[in-house]
């Protein structure tokens, strides 16, 4: 192998918590684990979760402002974060049937789940009223459905959810004109209907546009009121920053960027932003901290007796769970590799969204080769599609890859094990694996 060539391509190594470092040394567990499931698994890790949720209520907590933070369950199916969840008192935000019995069957109260999404089915409307659920009413034709549904399955929580004014062309929420006409028919439908407050999403990770529709959001809480309807709350939704890989490496790559760094030179209009600053409960904590004509956020929000919610779905799972492929083969191909994976790009869902997953894998040989030299490669999945590829970027590997080895791909909890997962070629889907520590040692079983 060409060492030029390994040392060409730039690392991105991913920012890895305790647990799972600890977890990759201990090598013997994870080949266990791979001989169990014969193939490719998520491995998820609920204790992270919970530290990520406590952040998020401690900041609320801090600034004494009322809250709820609901997690986002479109970021990740499995069923140990719902119950970590009620666990905490926290709520859970669905958008389907399925979704909503999920969440109650792992322990969450009917009125700790909010349901978003676009327009809703009548059957999740009328589930939602009978278990006393929070809903984001997108238009005013549900609106009216959600009123007529309300007459027999009992009064309905809802939120009026805003066009952002900076996103005009979204499909998501009302124009201001609607809003006015939807508060005419909550004065009207009260009896029926409970108008809880308003709601917005933004696209993008960043504070001020989010702070500055809050303070505005607070306004049209003023406006309800003014009619004798309650809105004692409004919610920012989601977006909360993560952040996988450190300053200077995002930066070196996003500086130097070449398509020959990629097979067959493919190129991304786009990544996610791997490094940025706030993430988390601290993003949280500016957005409280943003002023509008000199108050604070979460100034202005005690001062009217308004509870701020938020629906961080990736902010709740980052360092939370990471994914194994094991290895088929490796073949040499002119100055670099391609090893294939037991498993499908679909099972790392960034690639199916025109972009690239880019933490680095890392190679876990199942023999380690004393004479090993590095290798460059991307790894393709094992369809017989030419796209299916996990990692078009070549990354350099500590040894040439062997079937029976494995590789890990870190922090893949948010959005990446199964939003865009397929059973192609009748191969099942990953399982997901819970890991937690007990009495010094790891234990482990399948998520349910």
């Amino acid at each position: 192998m060409d060492l030029t060539v390994t040392a060409a391509l730039p690392a991105l190594p991913a920012i890895e918590p305790g647990w799972q470092r600890a977890l990759r040394a201990d090598r013997g567990l994870l080949f266990d684990i791979h001989h169990a499931i014969d193939g490719p698994f998520h491995m998820v890790h609920p204790p992270r979760f919970a530290a990520n949720l406590r952040a998020f209520q401690d900041v609320l907590t801090r600034h004494e402002v009322r809250g709820q933070v609901y997690y986002g369950k479109k970021a990740n199916k499995a069923g140990c974060w719902l119950a970590v969840a009620a666990d905490l008192d926290a709520g859970v935000d669905v958008a389907s049937e399925p979704e909503l019995v999920h969440a109650l069957a792992h322990g969450v109260r009917g009125r700790d789940i909010g349901v978003t999404g676009a327009a809703k089915t009548d059957a999740l409307l009328r589930l939602a009223a009978r278990h006393g659920c929070l809903v984001a009413i997108d238009a005013l034709d549900e609106f009216e459905r959600a009123a007529e549904i309300a007459r027999t399955a009992g009064r309905l929580r809802i939120l009026l959810r805003r066009l952002p004014p900076g996103a005009p062309h979204s499909r998501f929420g009302s124009s201001d004109a609607d809003l006015e006409r939807a508060l005419d028919r909550c004065v009207e439908l009260r009896e029926h209907l409970e108008l809880t407050g308003f709601s917005f999403h933004l696209d993008g990770y960043a504070v001020a546009p989010r702070a500055a529709l809050a303070h505005d959001t607070i306004e049209w809480c003023t406006r309800a009121r003014v009619r004798g309807l309650p809105a004692t709350a409004i919610s920012i939704g989601g977006g909360f920053a993560c952040r996988y890989l450190r300053d200077e490496d995002w930066a070196a790559f996003t500086r130097d960027r070449r398509d020959d760094w990629f097979h067959a030179g493919r190129q991304f209009e786009k990544f996610y932003p791997y490094a940025q600053d706030p993430t988390g409960a601290a993003m949280l904590d500016a957005v409280l901290t943003e002023q509008f004509r000199g108050r604070t956020l979460a100034e202005r929000l005690r001062t009217a007796d308004i509870a701020l919610l938020l629906e961080p779905g990736r902010a709740l799972l980052i360092d939370a769970g990471f994914t194994v492929f094991p290895v088929l083969g490796f073949k040499q191909n002119a100055d670099y590799g391609i090893t294939t994976a037991h498993g499908l790009s679909m099972s790392v869902s960034e690639q199916w969204k025109g972009s690239e997953f880019l933490p680095d894998p890392v190679l876990i040989p199942r023999i380690a080769d004393p004479e090993a030299r590095p290798v460059a490669s991307c790894v393709g999945g094992a369809s017989c599609m030419e796209y299916d590829v996990l990692t078009w970027r070549k990354v350099v590997l500590s040894q040439r890859p062997r079937p029976g080895d494995l590789l890990l791909y870190p922090n893949t909890a948010g959005y990446q094990m199964d939003k865009n997962e397929s059973e192609f070629h009748q191969l099942p889907l990953p399982p997901k694996i819970v890991v937690t520590g007990a009495e010094a040692r790891w234990q482990w079983r399948l998520d349910r």
